[in-house]
């Protein structure tokens, strides 16, 4: 049984992986990295699907039309793009042209979450001087609610508290995210910007009074800030919750069709259904067309105690949105509960590693419980979280909006 202490599996200080980081610029760490077979082998993946040109993730290969109209969500514009274009004044011309995209630019599919730089985009958060990044927080602040504002401050400081376990701070610390800015900040025309890199992707659109915040990945080893200080924290303690209470209210019968797999790294699973990057996940870096077949068990027939604990738990991904863009994407997530399936992989008693996604027309959200890679825990376990949001049939990155946008 993995032991819940996630200190019991630090790496040891002279294991290859700290030694190949120590005292290293980025660059170098990722000329070594990426001179693996493994790691050479995913890049070029991952390049060969980036250059596939976008649908959006679908069920059968068929993108379902007319799911995401343009509408006044109450977001507060203004604040965006003056936050916005404070950063901007605040990088020199050099970095404003590595910065600035057209808002159809290529470069928003490009996040990935390794530590691993896998590209040179943008800018990293680290290069730049104090007053970007204090006017970044700034950015952050106006496209997020105060939970998700404090959720991804918290993330990118987990990140700094593993570089401190390991004396890695060169290659993990809270400011070791590109960072990059997509059309114009403007009140009406499209914009966007976008941060990514270890365990934090956050893709950020915005048209008017709309946003949309998708892809999202956020993740965490350890899943705690333990220093001993008011910087300590618990992170993803309600997406676990949440959906192990829902898959615990289910009768034995509906848990049943909901498990499809009942082992996290289970026999039966296809060769396609598990890698070492994404492990379960289906929605994970550049699987922005992936095909991903519903599974498990649709939400039509939960009761209304079940329904309102799926709820719950979606809303604790989406929380991140802002109060108005996030009532938005509730109500539409609500107007498809009937079409909203649920599947789970792994076991649900209140000890148990699992697997689970919520799949509708409108939304897909995935939680996974991860074996290590800066730990030496083998088998998943609770302090090793990952969690995805994608928005399907063609608006991740707000692209359905943007279409609608560029054909009016």
């Amino acid at each position: 049984m993995v032991s819940q202490n996630f200190r019991d599996y630090l790496l040891t200080p002279d294991a290859p992986r700290i030694l190949a980081a120590r005292g290293v610029s980025v660059a170098t760490y990722a000329e070594r990295m990426l001179a693996t077979e493994k790691a050479r082998d995913l890049k070029a993946h991952w390049e060969a699907m980036l250059n596939e040109t976008f649908r959006g993730i679908t069920t059968d290969g068929n993108v379902q039309q007319r799911l995401f109209q343009r509408q006044d969500e109450g977001f507060a514009v203004e604040d965006a793009v003056t936050a916005a274009s404070a950063l901007l004044g605040t990088l020199s011309t050099s970095q404003r042209e590595r910065v600035c995209r057209p808002i159809d630019d290529n470069a928003w599919r490009a996040w990935y979450n390794p530590e691993i730089p896998f590209n040179d985009l943008g800018i990293r958060l680290e290069d730049t001087a104090t007053q970007t990044r204090e006017v970044f927080w700034e950015l952050l602040r106006t496209c997020t609610s105060d939970v998700g504002f404090e959720k991804i401050r918290q993330l990118m400081d987990a990140n700094h508290f593993l570089g401190e376990l390991y004396d890695l701070n060169n290659i993990m610390n809270r400011w070791s995210f590109h960072f990059m800015v997509f059309g114009e900040p403007s009140a009406t025309a499209p914009w966007g910007w976008t941060i990514y890199g270890h365990h934090v992707a956050f893709c950020c659109f915005i048209v008017g009074r709309q946003l949309v915040i998708a892809p999202t990945f956020m993740g965490v080893e350890p899943n705690v800030i333990a220093r001993g200080d008011d910087t300590d924290c618990v992170l993803f303690t309600e997406e676990e919750r949440l959906g192990l209470k829902l898959m615990q209210s289910l009768n034995q019968e509906q848990q049943a069709r909901a498990t499809i797999f009942s082992q996290m790294e289970d026999p039966a699973m296809p060769p396609e259904r598990f890698n070492f990057a994404d492990q379960r996940h289906l929605g994970g870096a550049f699987q922005d067309n992936r095909i991903i077949p519903l599974e498990g068990i649709c939400a039509a027939e939960f009761t209304p105690t079940q329904r309102a604990y799926l709820l719950e738990t979606i809303e604790s991904f989406i929380n991140v949105l802002p109060d108005g863009p996030r009532a938005a994407k509730m109500a539409q997530v609500v107007r498809y509960l009937d079409d909203t399936w649920w599947c789970w992989i792994g076991g649900c008693g209140d000890n148990d590693v699992y697997y689970y996604r919520i799949q509708s027309p409108v939304i897909m959200l995935e939680f996974d419980h991860h074996s290590g890679m800066w730990l030496t825990n083998e088998a998943p376990a609770r302090f090793h979280i990952h969690t995805i949001m994608r928005i399907p049939n063609g608006n991740d990155y707000g692209k359905a909006l943007l279409n609608q946008e560029s054909n009016t």
